[in-house]
């Protein structure tokens, strides 16, 4: 029964697969930053979130929108409640990505690590509201819900990683400006630092969500390379080690979603980057960092919609009792 068991999640894990100023933008590939560009294609197929392997392999969520409604793209910040109250109560505890690559978190015993990405920066992962010329968080917000989690759970720590666009379209530059749903340009910097700050992760995710399968080696280097200088001007000397594909789309030249180099025309200045993690789009869950298959510069993760946590809750469960 458990050999015709594993020979069936096999299966299942198999078909899954298949399945710096931020201110300024380039001309040579401003062409591309309509708001549709930031929705990852949709996924072939929904992936198998958990499979019982000898070493438990790790989900790596991944969120876009926390909103007033559910869709393909977002989750409603009440569901989002209840999602990290699930799993926190069936022993999950958050690292983030560069936590899981070097094998450096430490969790009480008997809980287990699930990584928390966020993509794309909207104002609805984090957002301020002003109340007589004083900020505050949000409560309705992504971080604001976390935050309050954090406060009644202190075991679950300030772990998560944000993959940021500093100048995307739709207010997704760092978490929002130009007014885009209330949120002030001067307020983006204050929120990449407060996330830095509170331990979060801080993750590269191209200048403005290029498909950076359509641009040339030079151009691809210079979104990549110029979203990290954003990145290093909110937080000076952060080191950016997580990479995501934007659609989950690798370039052409696949060692550049890597490493590379670009050279400001302006000023000749080069910024070299090299990330210690690349995030594809989907896959179900990572293997083991201890596991040989455990590839950390292909890791796919499980995005987030409809009942994916309620299902990977559900896999837990069976699994926890065997």
């Amino acid at each position: 029964m458990f050999r015709t068991f594993v020979i069936v999640a096999a299966l299942l894990t198999a078909a899954a697969a298949c399945r710096g100023n931020p201110a300024v933008h380039s001309t040579a590939v401003i062409a591309d930053t309509s708001a549709a560009q930031l929705a990852p294609p949709p996924a072939a197929s929904t992936p198998t979130l958990a499979v019982r392997d000898t070493l438990p392999r790790v989900p790596i969520l991944e969120y876009h929108l926390v909103g007033g409604r559910e869709s393909r793209w977002s989750v409603q910040y009440d569901h989002f409640r209840a999602q990290l109250e699930m799993l926190y109560a069936h022993g999950y505890r958050p690292i983030t990505v560069a936590q899981l690559v070097d094998r450096t978190w430490d969790l009480p015993r008997g809980t287990r690590p699930i990584v928390f990405t966020f993509d794309d920066a909207s104002p609805s992962q984090f957002s301020y509201v002003e109340h007589d010329g004083k900020l505050e968080i949000d409560s309705t917000s992504a971080i604001g819900i976390w935050l309050d989690f954090h406060r009644k759970h202190p075991d679950w720590a300030n772990r998560a990683t944000f993959c940021l666009l500093p100048a995307a379209a739709a207010g997704h530059a760092f978490f929002g400006d130009k007014g885009i749903d209330g949120q002030q340009t001067a307020w983006r910097f204050r929120k990449v630092q407060y996330l830095a700050q509170q331990g979060f992760e801080l993750c590269d995710h191209t200048l403005w969500h290029a498909n950076l399968s359509k641009y040339s080696d030079e151009v691809v280097q210079e979104q990549i390379a110029r979203s990290s200088i954003a990145i290093d001007s909110a937080v000076p000397g952060y080191r950016v080690r997580t990479f995501a594909l934007p659609l989950g789309i690798w370039p052409k030249n696949r060692a550049l979603a890597v490493a590379g180099a670009w050279r400001d025309p302006r000023t000749g200045k080069v910024t070299t980057y090299r990330f210690d993690a690349v995030l594809m789009v989907s896959g179900g869950s990572a293997p083991n960092p201890r596991d040989p298959k455990f590839d950390a510069l292909k890791l796919p993760r499980i995005e987030v919609f409809g009942d994916v946590i309620e299902r990977l809750v559900g896999e837990t469960k069976v699994a926890s009792r065997r």
